[in-house]
């Protein structure tokens, strides 16, 4: 035996909660995607700080120089390599900080503040070795820094230590901005990752809920037509042998219909035709059917099985309660791009209305499930001898996916 829909639909369901749920289980900082994207953001992050700080201390300088005071900012192309030395060592801290995340503060934070902190020391050296190489380029005469240097040791126990202190500061600052940046990014991705398992889990629930409606319809049918059958063995054998044929025929093509979620509106009236000449033997002195079909409607999708439970609620409640003719008569056209399914039945003259039942409800819950509030129904009695079934849904020309760029 074939498995339903709903149970072939139901691994899938599984895989994705699982799926999800080892993610969420996952640290919040382990990089298990591409680090290219961080590297686009990081590297233009980047760029933007070499060029403000080149900016800052340029115009610091020129404004000092105006009242006589020169070297204390160091140039521009000094600076400048400060930058492209620190880069690397930049986005390696942040691919370390990614990979460590956040979760078990006590482990991670002072890991984190060892990458800041071993980031943040390292900027006054570089700009140091970039005064150097600068100055190796130009020589002290040509170039505006003309500073002595005699070894790291004078580095250490000189005045430089504060301005190290100053700088390591700026750039902790500067690395934590960095941080969050980076930080705020992957935790777009991981929503935006979330969001779309979200939507996919959505969708599956959404198809396996259609799928147990449409089933649902299945044993429904089932149970009526054999009893229209049997009703017909006795009297008449070749009749029966016959509804036996096109029961076969039904059958497939109700298996058919219940695998898909739409159907063409040209298969779904041959559908309901077939069901209705079943009942129509068994009912030959009683009951009339009618079912028209406007060409430029034919190739409409609707949900499928949707006109069934009308048609069946149709015969059933149409020819109980008196034994007069009976015409029910299926209707469909299009108004402002919008399709209107009618069924219509002739009902006997007083006939107490009964409640909604299993097939109307069934109707209602999936065209709310598949269209929203873009689709409505109702099935009330028009007068005391005729009730109606009326659906209006978006006309759908461009097949299933369609319904998104219907015109309303």
């Amino acid at each position: 035996m074939s498995a339903s829909p709903l149970e072939r639909i139901a691994p899938a369901l599984a895989a994705l909660a699982g799926e999800d749920a080892a993610r969420a289980a996952q640290p919040a900082g382990a990089a298990r995607s591409s680090f290219r994207p961080f590297l686009g953001v990081l590297t233009a992050f980047w760029i933007y700080v070499a060029i403000s700080n080149v900016m800052y201390a340029n115009n610091m300088q020129a404004s000092l120089s105006l009242m006589k005071v020169e070297h204390v900012f160091a140039p521009w192309d000094a600076r400048l390599v400060q930058h492209l030395l620190l880069y690397p060592l930049f986005v390696l801290c942040m691919w370390g900080s990614l990979r460590i995340g956040w979760q078990r503060p006590w482990r991670a934070v002072p890991l984190q503040l060892a990458c800041a902190l071993g980031f943040a020391v390292l900027a006054s050296p570089a700009l140091v070795f970039g005064e150097l190489l600068t100055s190796s380029w130009y020589g002290f005469t040509d170039h505006s820094m003309q500073k002595e240097w005699s070894g790291w040791s004078e580095f250490f126990s000189g005045p430089e230590v504060p301005t190290w202190i100053a700088s390591a500061t700026t750039f902790l600052v500067t690395y934590a901005f960095g941080l969050v940046l980076v930080m705020g990014f992957a935790f777009y991705q991981r929503l935006r990752d979330s969001q779309l398992r979200s939507a996919a889990l959505e969708r599956a629930l959404t198809q396996a809920h259609l799928a147990a409606l449409r089933m649902q319809l299945s044993p429904h049918t089932l149970f009526n037509l054999l009893h229209t059958i049997r009703g017909q063995i006795t009297w008449d054998p070749p009749a029966a042998q016959s509804m036996v044929v096109q029961l076969g025929d039904l059958l497939r093509r109700l298996l058919t219909a219940g695998e898909q979620e739409f159907t063409r509106l040209k298969d779904e009236l041959q559908f309901v035709t077939l069901y209705l000449e079943l009942q129509e033997k068994r009912f030959a002195d009683r009951l009339t059917i009618r079912v028209p079909l406007h060409e430029d409607l034919a190739r409409a999708w609707v949900p499928s099985l949707i006109l069934q439970p009308l048609v069946e609620n149709a015969v059933v409640h149409g020819l109980a309660g008196h034994e007069g003719p009976v015409t029910i008569r299926v209707e469909a056209y299009a108004s402002d791009e919008r399709l209107v399914l009618r069924v219509l039945n002739t009902i006997a003259p007083g006939k107490a209305v009964g409640g909604i039942g299993i097939g109307l409800s069934n109707v209602r819950e999936r065209l709310e499930v598949q269209f929203g509030a873009r689709a409505s129904f109702s099935a009330a009695p028009v007068d005391d001898n005729l009730w109606l079934a009326e659906i209006h849904m978006p006309l759908l020309r461009d097949g299933p996916g369609g319904r998104a760029r219907t015109t309303n």
